[in-house]
């Protein structure tokens, strides 16, 4: 991924002036790999996601798979990805119906079991009184903000996407099952590209690439154990989750 700005404005003694959310990001990921962005909040990860599925246009320029996004039809572009942000929507429909959406073909009781088991949610369909046909009311009323957030998941896998998109989609789930839904992801579908953004530095134990932004900037990459080495944003806040870990377990 060469180069990319994206532009805003801003207002100056009565002047608006262009300015740069991200600026100088230059990064390639490989197929397959599994990447992690972090950052603190308005560094940029959102921005960075949002230009992958052409949300914005980009002053520099983004290829998937060697080719421009520009140059892809919408349809195609977006057909390749299963984007999931943060907030999620669902319907007042059944389970069933909420992971099938978008999916090319009607999804049958084996496959939504296997999606259902890589998101985490079996045990939680089976306390369902109608199962799979469970209705859960409009925006997923009667699902806790972690169980709606993996059922969103499960919905973008249903669709085989060969790019898999979170944008901090894991912030509602607690830590443990975080931890499974990602080792899962990390599994699922072979030839896939998973790209995570997130706040919690658990998430990263499974990269094989993690991107600090700050500022708009890449101000660090590598792997887990090779930011622990380098001093900056990234050692800074392990140590600090790690150390408010082992207090909330007095």
């Amino acid at each position: 991924m060469p180069p990319v700005d994206l532009g805003g404005d801003e207002e100056a003694d009565g002047q608006r002036r262009r300015v740069a959310t991200l600026r100088g990001v230059d990064l390639e990921i490989r197929p397959e790999e599994f990447v992690v962005l972090l950052g603190p909040s308005g560094s940029g990860k959102t921005t960075l996601l949002n230009l992958l599925a052409r949300l914005f246009e980009a002053e520099g320029e983004i290829r998937l798979d060697g080719v421009p996004v520009r140059e892809l039809s919408l349809a195609s572009l977006r057909g390749a990805l299963g984007y999931v942000p943060q907030d999620s929507f669902l319907f007042s429909e059944t389970y069933r119906a909420n992971v099938g959406f978008g999916a090319e073909h009607e999804l049958d009781d084996e496959r939504l079991a296997e999606l259902t088991d890589l998101v985490r949610m079996t045990d939680e369909v089976a306390q369902f009184p109608h199962g799979f046909d469970q209705r859960i009311g409009e925006r997923g009323v009667t699902l806790s903000g972690g169980q709606r957030q993996r059922t969103c998941i499960a919905r973008a896998l249903a669709r085989e996407p060969a790019v898999l998109i979170l944008d901090d989609a894991l912030s509602a789930v607690d830590t443990e099952t975080e931890s499974e839904l990602v080792r899962n992801l990390r599994g699922a579908g072979a030839g896939r590209t998973v790209l995570i953004a997130a706040h919690r530095l658990s998430t990263v134990m499974h990269a094989d690439q993690v991107i600090v932004l700050r500022e708009g900037r890449i101000e660090a990459r590598g792997t887990h154990e090779e930011l622990l080495r380098q001093p900056g944003w990234y050692s800074e806040n392990w140590a600090r989750q790690q150390a408010q870990g082992e207090l909330a377990e007095l």
